[in-house]
């Protein structure tokens, strides 16, 4: 899914209006379908009047799912649902895709078949086998998804239980289990979230996390509410002045550190200047670096919030019983192999092999899911070696630390009635450390209370001993509340979680690191020679460090592998990827004014940056008489018959600027874009994920449809 739209009401009348959803006869909706879906419908006795209440209901329950009410989903027009944007093929197809949404949104504990929209089905089966790499969020809906396709699939898992990053560990007395949260924990933000109607389809209650979080200085005494809200709201304005400032600077805010900028701005207004400001400051920087699994001086101060405008939008939410169970449904009846670690990954024509142990395991296609920090580790070799854009990606993007300590304790001594807490830090070297506990009692069948590690303290967390870390929360919780005459008993049992220590993930979750930005997760995305594929929540550039972002890039890569496994439907053993690209009406547009031209090349950037190494597009014309191309475009993906064709490939700024200043005319030009650069040229719906992003970015961009970063400060 998509951006979601944000929160509102809107009258039957105003949504037909803003919609523009015509009236239509009842032919229209059949021939849709038919379309679409495929198939034919019996005609229904049905009057006009009841089609446009019908039309309206529909749209008003797509937007209460977060579809927009007159526009297509980025995910739609990446996919080529329509062939030309804005017209009456995209009404009717919003017409059609409503349809479905209200008929599964009346029942969503129930599966929705091609069968119950029309009545006949003529649908082929693909048959293909799929290895994937990896049973968390994104392995588990890859696999489910492929198998309802028809692919035979098997999952190689390194640990002994499936979920990954996401850890329900069961702790407590015989008999009295409470579930404790040791890895990916909050569903965050509740509308349009795929993992919030996962749960409503399993009748797994969920429980809203209340704003109310105290906070509590070093010596254990409470936080004045006037200092609180000054310090919070100073802090949300030298986030504001960061972007102020990246907009000024331009590309090259690039190689600079959202932690230096703070500091310096912090100096420059002097504000949080006394040690209790200062300490309060410390608190939000920690929470800052909590949410991004990241130090502030490695993230980026250019792109660290490049995903702020797909955030999902309602409350944050624990699951009643632990995450275990969302893994417990997605897994069950699945082909997993447990205790297979996977050390290499060959791939090419003829298939693919994947090793784990002594053992070989052969498919037509791999879906690799393995977290950024395995890779980055290179514990996993590939054969042959990935490309080096991508590999990269792989470097520059950031992998962050996130530690906890997870107690059940004899009884809730902190108020039934309290999900957060908060205590400062004396030094800011230390922030991160226990800065943050959660209560669990609501949830988890029990006591539980987890005092969470992040930034610097995150990375001493791993090697200190696990009794001196114990005492040290304990000491904290008894400076809070022995003084208010409240006990702080001994937990009955602990755990303290070694994330960066693990072989199977080097790491909690992904971030953008300096000299980073949100093109990498697209790199990271794009699949290889259409017989290796990557899925995580490091390849989605709109939802990364997320369970819900995990989840949804294997529900993308598993459409990526079926339409790569239709490309030959007669020739099973050897597949061409058919990426829906976007319409020549829009790459015409799009290159009508091109930011940079010389010779038969053409090239258009974002221009809400001009980092040097920001990513663009490349079209390269040829014409009939151009036969001095014919070795270049031999090496391209591309039929190099004697018709003039355009054909592009994504490109830097730099890389554009490099090839302007060469001597020798555009066949020298193209020479060293195709084997000094190694870029190859593709047709426009030839050009992957990573291009088929940047032509809806810069097209978007160039219409004004940009949106504003939103932060919201939050405890």
């Amino acid at each position: 899914m998509g951006t979601p739209v944000s929160d509102g009401s809107i009258s039957k009348r105003s949504l037909r209006k803003k919609a523009g959803l015509r009236n239509y006869d009842e032919n229209l909706m059949d021939e849709l379908i038919e379309k679409h879906l495929g198939g034919t419908l019996k005609k229904r006795n049905r009057t006009k009047e009841d089609l446009e209440k019908e039309t309206e209901t529909e749209a008003m329950i797509a937007f209460s799912l977060g579809f927009p009410i007159d526009a297509l989903l980025e995910d739609e027009i990446r996919a080529g649902v329509v062939r030309k944007l804005g017209g009456k093929e995209q009404n009717d197809y919003i017409v059609v895709r409503n349809h479905i949404l209200a008929r599964w949104r009346d029942n969503v504990r129930m599966w929705l078949s091609k069968g119950q929209i029309r009545e006949t089905v003529s649908k082929e089966t693909t048959e293909g086998s799929v290895i994937i790499v990896g049973a968390g969020l994104a392995g588990l809906a890859a696999a489910r998804q492929l198998l309802s396709f028809g692919f035979k699939v098997m999952i190689l898992e390194g640990r002994n239980r499936p979920g990954g990053r996401v850890y329900t560990q069961k702790l407590g007395l015989e008999g009295k289990f409470a579930a404790m949260e040791l890895g990916g924990s909050v569903i965050t933000g509740i509308h349009a979230n795929p993992l919030g109607v996962l749960a409503r389809q399993l009748s797994i209650p969920l429980h809203k996390v209340r704003d109310n979080c105290p906070l509590y200085k070093p010596d254990g005494a409470p936080v004045g509410k006037d200092i609180d809200s000054k310090v919070e709201v100073i802090f949300n304005k030298l986030l504001d002045k960061v972007m102020e400032l990246r907009q000024i600077m331009g590309g090259l805010a690039t190689d600079i550190s959202l932690g230096s900028v703070l500091e310096t701005l912090r100096q420059l207004y002097a504000v949080a200047r006394s040690n209790e400001e200062r300490q309060l400051l410390d608190w939000h920087l920690a929470n800052l670096e909590y949410a991004n699994a990241g130090c502030l001086s490695d993230l980026s101060a250019a792109y660290w919030d490049q995903d702020d405008p797909y955030e999902m939008g309602g409350d944050h939410c624990f699951l009643a019983g632990g995450n275990w169970r969302l893994i417990k449904a997605m897994s069950d009846g699945l082909p997993i192999f447990y205790g297979k670690t996977v050390s290499a990954i060959r791939y090419g024509n003829e298939g693919v092999e994947v090793v784990a142990g002594d053992q070989v395991f052969q498919g037509d296609m791999v879906l690799c899911t393995v977290p950024l920090g395995v890779l980055k580790k290179k514990t996993l070799k590939f054969e042959p070696e990935l490309p080096q854009r991508k590999l990269e990606a792989i470097e520059r993007l950031g992998f962050g630390l996130l530690n906890k300590v997870a107690m059940v304790f004899p009884h809730v001594f902190w108020g039934e009635d309290l999900d957060t807490f908060g205590c400062l830090s004396e030094h800011s070297n230390t922030r991160g450390e226990f800065f943050l506990f959660y209560g669990y009692h609501t949830v988890s069948g029990g006591p539980v209370l987890i005092a969470l590690v992040a930034g610097e303290a995150a990375k001493t967390f791993e090697c200190t001993d696990p009794s001196i870390l114990l005492h040290r929360v304990l000491s904290i919780l008894r400076g809070i509340y022995n003084p208010k005459g409240v006990n702080v008993p001994d937990p009955i049992q602990t755990i303290c979680t070694r994330w960066g220590s693990d072989p199977l993930s080097y790491g909690s979750y992904s971030h953008v690191r300096v000299g980073s930005s949100g093109s990498d997760y697209d790199l990271l995305a794009e699949s290889v020679g259409n017989r290796l594929f990557f899925a995580g929540e490091a390849t989605t550039r709109q939802y990364p460090a997320t369970m819900h972002g995990a989840f949804l890039s294997g529900l993308r890569e598993a459409s990526c592998i079926y339409r790569a496994a239709r490309g030959h439907q007669n020739n099973p053993r050897k597949y061409v990827q058919r990426n829906v690209g976007p319409s020549n009406d829009l790459m015409v547009d799009l290159f009508k004014k091109p930011d940079l031209e010389y010779g038969n090349f053409s090239f258009v950037f974002d221009p809400s940056t001009e980092d040097p190494r920001s990513m663009g597009l490349v079209r390269v014309n040829f014409s009939s008489n151009e036969g001095g191309y014919k070795e270049e475009l031999s090496n391209s993906f591309v039929d190099s018959s004697n018709q003039p064709l355009h054909l592009y490939t994504v490109i830097s700024r730099q890389q554009a600027c490099e090839l302007e200043l060469l001597t020798g005319g555009d066949a020298r030009r193209l020479s060293h874009l195709v084997k000094n650069l190694g870029l190859k040229l593709l047709g426009p719906s030839a050009m992957g994920y990573l291009g088929n992003s940047l032509i809806t970015d810069i097209t978007n961009a160039r219409r004004g449809r940009g949106r504003n970063r939103t932060y919201v400060g939050q405890k």
